[in-house]
């Protein structure tokens, strides 16, 4: 934790109290209010933490205004530009770019932890055949630790880091096991002489009888989604899973419950909610309308994927995603996919209309990821399993981070209570 250099005076009911100000190496001062309850006997109010630093962290930093995302201080684009995903996963875990023997070590080590407890497979099987592939992440990522006894105890760093490999190499598995299991097709094993996006790719989409190939156009795309979505700062499910773990929950129940918060559609659902848009214009000639509809106050109606709570500016991992879009629509076509059709001239004329360049509403990363992803044939349920697959390297590296951190203390948020005060109670006769 840093210094504080400077206070900040907060003056109540005469009385004045001097809080420290903490500066971070990039981005805004934060106030720091821990020993504000005890000298001055308040709390502060910040529905959605909005304004509140939990906790100090080396791992991501975002600003907004910019449209910049660092993780570990390397810029994302030149990340997904020029690095892989495990290679981002080895950054955001310890903190520096690995030597090239080190990477190779730590790609097999991933790579020989990616199939699951054979018994697993029963766990599966117990759910409905028609349950969301999330429903059944949440269920089985839970169950690991009864499946892992080795990698539970957190206060051990040996099997802290175990069950990070474990949870980065077999949640690609249990994510594609989830859609197999949807659409009534049997499991496919993971293969040690594919790379990690390929590998994910096979298990979803080959079958017994017949080899699956995977494109590297599609297999770069889909690293490239995982990089682009690995870590987020402390968005919800990573704040879920920090909460959890003060707690001093198993990692594996830690990360079931970030995935149970990804599965809000206000979080990891956006993608999906952009390809539920795009089905609703239906056709090309019904753009207009709805931007129109987009555009008039009165309608509640808005154009989803495009904006972003965070980036006032353009979503840097836009850019990106976009090359990644172009490649796999040029491979694939778009001629017969109205879906597309709609996603491509949607972009054309948000990108050229004053009224989105004014109000900075860009595509962002989930409209482009979710074409990406339509079109390499997922069905939309399978967009935030995808998305956890991703973000599990960025929560687990917030875990341990928070482990680690001896300021660690149990989760603990205080409220404004407004109910009522305290009443005596009313026998049943007298009511």
């Amino acid at each position: 934790m840093t210094e504080a250099k400077k206070t900040a005076t907060l003056t109540l009911d005469g009385k004045s109290y001097d809080l420290p100000v903490l500066s971070p190496t990039t981005g805004p001062d934060v106030v720091d209010i821990r020993k504000l309850y005890a000298q001055a006997g308040v709390f502060t109010y910040d529905p959605g933490f909005t304004s509140t630093a939990a906790c100090d962290s080396t791992i991501t930093f975002i600003d907004g205004d910019k449209g910049e995302l660092l993780h570990r201080g390397y810029p994302i684009d030149e990340l997904a530009a020029k690095s892989h995903f495990l290679e981002v996963c080895y950054l955001l875990l310890y903190g520096e770019l690995p030597t090239a023997s080190v990477l190779e070590d730590f790609e097999k080590t991933i790579t020989r932890h990616t199939m699951i407890h054979e018994q697993m497979h029963n766990f599966f099987r117990g759910f409905r055949r028609d349950a969301h592939p999330m429903a059944t992440m949440v269920g089985v990522v839970g169950a690991m630790s009864a499946f892992y006894h080795d990698s539970t105890d957190i206060n051990d760093p040996r099997q802290r880091e175990i069950a990070s490999h474990r949870l980065i190499a077999k949640m690609p598995t249990i994510a594609a096991m989830a859609y197999k299991y949807s659409i009534g097709q049997p499991f496919m094993y993971p293969r040690n002489d594919l790379d990690y996006a390929a590998n994910f790719l096979h298990m979803c989409f080959a079958v017994p009888a017949e080899q699956y190939v995977a494109d590297p156009i599609l297999s770069r795309a889909m690293d490239r989604i995982f990089i682009l979505h690995a870590d987020h700062e402390q968005n919800a499910s990573t704040s879920t899973v920090r909460l959890a773990s003060s707690s001093g929950a198993n990692p594996f129940a830690c990360i079931a419950a970030g995935i149970a918060c990804l599965w809000g559609p206000a979080h990891g659902g956006a993608n999906q909610a952009c390809l539920e848009m795009l089905k609703e214009i239906g056709t090309v000639d019904r753009i207009p309308e709805y931007i129109a509809r987009a555009k008039d106050k009165n309608d509640s109606f808005r154009l989803m994927g495009f904006g972003h709570r965070v980036y006032k500016n353009f979503d840097p991992r836009a850019t990106v995603m976009k090359q990644s879009a172009d490649e796999v629509l040029e491979l694939l076509g778009v001629e017969n996919n109205p879906l597309l059709q709609v996603a491509k001239e949607l972009e054309r004329i948000a990108l050229q209309d004053e009224y989105f360049a004014e109000k900075k509403l860009f595509p962002n990363v989930d409209f482009y990821s979710g074409i990406i992803l339509e079109a390499m044939g997922f069905p939309t349920s399978m967009f935030t399993p995808i998305f956890a697959v991703s973000r599990t390297v960025g929560w687990i590296s917030q875990w341990k981070e928070m482990i680690a951190d001896p300021q660690n203390k149990i989760g603990r948020p205080r409220q404004l209570y407004l109910g009522e005060t305290e009443r005596p109670y009313v026998d049943i006769e007298d009511r």
